[in-house]
C-alpha cells in the first residue's frame, strides 16, 4: 500500500484487500493503522519511516474483518515527488504465519528432544547404578565358587564357573562404561583455559603400561592452550591413543598428535600406523556399542569412541576419522576458540602454542 503523510491509505494491491477483507474503494482514504492489531505500534513505526527513511522487517499483526489475525513483517520506505519532497510511504507487509508456526513447532520439538535426552540419561544412570549391587554379588559368589571348587568337580563344571565369572566381569565393565557415557555430556567440570600439551602428557602417564607393552612411540607437535574441561580432554586423548595402541598391526605403534588453528577453532589430529578402518565404517565406529571386531580379538565394549564424540560435541566441536585399511587412521576433532558459558559460547583468545 501507499500511505500519505497523515497516515491515510492512497492505494493498495489485491493482496491487501484479501488479507484485510476490505474492498479497495473502502481502504483508500482510511487510516492504515486501523488494520493492525496494535494501531499505536503501527503508527510509531510509521513515524520511524519518516525519521529514518526506511524500516526493515518490523513485526506486526494484521486483523481481517472476519477476525483472522496474520503475522507480518512490515517493510516501508519514503517516496518523493518531482520536487524531491517526501510525499508519503510505500509499505509492504509480508505474511510470515507459516514461518511463525514452523518456529513454534521447532521450539516445541527442541523442548521434547531435550526432555527425551534428559529422560534417557536418567534412565541409563539409574538402570546402570541399580544393576551394580546385584551384579557385584553375582561376580563375588561366582569367583568364590571358582576358587573353592576348582578341580573338585568335573572339567565341565570348571568351565561353566569360568564362563560365569567372565560374563559377570564383562557386564561390570559394560555397566561402568554405560555410566561414563550417560555422564559425558552433562556432568563435566567447568570449562577453563587449559594447556592441552600437559593434558596429553597426563593421558600418556595413565596409558604407560599399555604404551610400554606395545613398544609404542608417541610424538606430538607444540599444542595450544584452549578453553576446555581438562578431565574430559584427557579422556579424549586416552581413548584415541588407547585405540591406536589396541588396534596396531605387526609393527610397533607410532602415534603422532598435532594441532592447527583454522577459522576460529583448533583442529587436533591423532595419527597412527594401525590396522585402519574401512571407509564405510568411518561413521559407525562413533555409535555406542558398535564394534568392528570380535571381543576375543580386541577387548572392549564399543563405548569409548561414542564417549569421545559426546565430549567433543559438549565443547561445540566435531570428530571424524580418515583411514585406509592396513595404512593407519587419523582421528581429527575440533575445539572452538570460545568458552562454554551458561549454554552459549563466549569468544576468548587462545595462545598459539604452549
Amino acid at each position: 500500500m501507499t500511505i500519505s503523510r497523515d497516515g491515510t491509505i492512497t492505494d493498495v494491491n489485491a493482496a491487501t484487500t484479501k488479507i484485510t477483507g476490505v474492498s479497495r474503494d473502502r481502504l483508500i482514504g482510511s487510516d492504515f493503522s486501523d488494520y493492525f492489531t496494535e494501531p499505536e505500534k503501527a503508527q510509531q513505526v510509521y513515524q520511524r519511516v519518516f525519521a529514518e527513511g526506511v524500516v526493515h522487517d518490523y513485526p506486526l499483526a494484521m486483523r481481517s474483518t472476519s477476525g483472522v489475525v496474520t503475522d507480518v513483517l512490515y517493510n516501508a520506505s519514503v517516496f518523493r515527488n518531482e520536487a524531491g519532497l517526501v510525499e508519503g510511504v510505500f509499505a509492504a507487509a509480508r505474511d510470515v504465519t507459516a514461518r511463525k508456526q514452523a518456529e513454534k513447532e521447532l521450539a516445541w520439538r527442541a523442548e521434547e528432544l531435550a526432555r527425551s535426552n534428559a529422560d534417557l540419561q536418567q534412565f541409563a544412570y539409574v538402570a546402570s547404578h541399580d544393576l551394580q549391587e546385584p551384579l557385584r554379588m553375582v561376580a563375588s559368589y561366582t569367583q568364590l565358587l571358582g576358587k573353592r571348587y576348582r578341580g573338585k568337580l568335573d572339567a565341565d563344571a570348571d568351565d561353566f564357573i569360568a564362563f560365569a565369572v567372565d560374563g559377570a566381569h564383562r557386564m561390570q565393565v559394560l555397566i561402568n562404561d554405560l555410566l561414563a557415557y550417560s555422564r559425558a555430556g552433562t556432568q563435566g567440570k567447568e570449562v577453563a583455559s587449559t594447556n592441552s600439551e600437559s593434558v596429553l602428557e597426563a593421558a600418556q602417564v595413565n596409558l604407560m603400561a599399555a604404551i610400554e607393552e606395545a613398544h609404542a612411540v608417541i610424538s606430538h607437535d607444540p599444542l595450544p592452550t584452549i578453553p576446555v574441561d581438562a578431565t574430559q580432554l584427557s579422556q579424549v586423548f586416552q581413548n584415541l591413543i588407547g585405540n591406536a595402541l589396541k588396534f596396531h598391526g605387526p609393527e610397533p605403534p607410532r602415534i603422532h598428535v598435532s594441532a592447527q588453528q583454522e577459522a576460529g577453532e583448533w583442529r587436533f589430529s591423532v595419527r597412527d600406523n594401525g590396522i585402519g578402518i574401512e571407509p564405510h565404517d568411518a561413521d559407525r565406529i562413533f555409535v555406542i556399542f558398535q564394534r568392528l571386531h570380535a571381543g576375543q580379538e580386541y577387548p572392549g565394549t564399543g563405548i569409548g569412541l561414542a564417549i569421545t564424540k559426546k565430549i567433543v560435541e559438549r565443547h561445540g566441536g566435531r570428530i571424524w576419522v580418515v583411514s585406509e585399511p592396513g595404512k593407519g587412521s587419523t582421528f581429527t576433532f575440533t575445539i572452538p576458540m570460545a568458552e562454554v558459558s551458561h549454554g552459549g559460547y563466549r569468544r576468548v583468545r587462545a595462545s598459539s602454542a604452549s
